[in-house]
Formats: C-alpha cells, sequence, structure tokens
C-alpha cells in the first residue's frame, strides 16, 4: 500500500479538512441567515410599529381637522350675530335720534303753550282790570 496509501491518506485528510470548513462554513451561514431573518423580523415589527402610529396620526389629524371646521362655523356665527347686533344697535340709535327730535319739538311746542299761556294770563289781567274800571265807572255814573 505504501505510496497510493499515503497519498489516500492525504487526499483524506484533505477531504476531512474539506469537510470541516464546509460544515464551519454552513454553521456561520446558517448563523448569518438567522441574524438576517432576526433583523427582518424586528423590521417588520417596527414598520408595524410606524403604521399603528401613522394610523393614530392620521385619527388626530382628522380630529383635529373636525375641531377647526366647528370652530370656523363658531366664528361665523359669532360674525353673523356681531353684525345683526351692530344692525340692532344703529336701529335703536336710528329710534333714539327719533325720539330726542320729538322730545325737541314737544319741548318747543310746550315753550310755544307757554308762551301763549302767558300773554293769555297778561290778556287775561289787562281784560280783568279794564272790567273792573269799566265796571266801577258804571256804578259810578
Amino acid at each position: 500500500a505504501g505510496e497510493a496509501g499515503k497519498g489516500f491518506a492525504v487526499v483524506a485528510s484533505e477531504v476531512k479538512s474539506l469537510a470541516n470548513q464546509t460544515a464551519k462554513a454552513t454553521e456561520e451561514i446558517a448563523t448569518q441567515i438567522q441574524d438576517v431573518q432576526d433583523q427582518t423580523s424586528h423590521a417588520v415589527t417596527g414598520i408595524a410599529d410606524i403604521n399603528a402610529k401613522i394610523e393614530r396620526i392620521r385619527e388626530i389629524s382628522t380630529s383635529v381637522a373636525a375641531a377647526i371646521e366647528e370652530q370656523n362655523t363658531a366664528a361665523n356665527e359669532i360674525s353673523r350675530n356681531t353684525q345683526e347686533a351692530s344692525a340692532g344697535t344703529q336701529e335703536v340709535t336710528s329710534s333714539i335720534a327719533g325720539v330726542k327730535e320729538a322730545s325737541a319739538k314737544t319741548g318747543a311746542g310746550a315753550a310755544n303753550v307757554l308762551s301763549a299761556s302767558e300773554g293769555l294770563t297778561r290778556q287775561s289781567e289787562l281784560l280783568a282790570t279794564q272790567v273792573s274800571r269799566f265796571v266801577e265807572r258804571v256804578r259810578a255814573a
């Protein structure tokens, strides 16, 4: 067996070494595949978390948009009410001006009546004095 046996032993030893290297490489590849699978699982979990957060943000955005719409509606209602109050105030101001004008006319009329009344009082006193003198003359005659 001599030389051929030694050659076979060398080849067998090389085959065994290559088998060991292949087993070790296979084990390293299996470990790397497991690491990639673990990282992929973490990435999937992270993406699911991101999707959940995006959905929550969408819900919050929808709520904010609805609140803004309600505020716009309320602001429009307040504006409309303010305009109506302003119109009402203008009406009251106009009415007050009318009452003031009527009051001034009534005051002027009352002043005229007072003046006429004073004139009548003077004329009445004068007439009473003249009647009294006339009666005294008639009695004296």
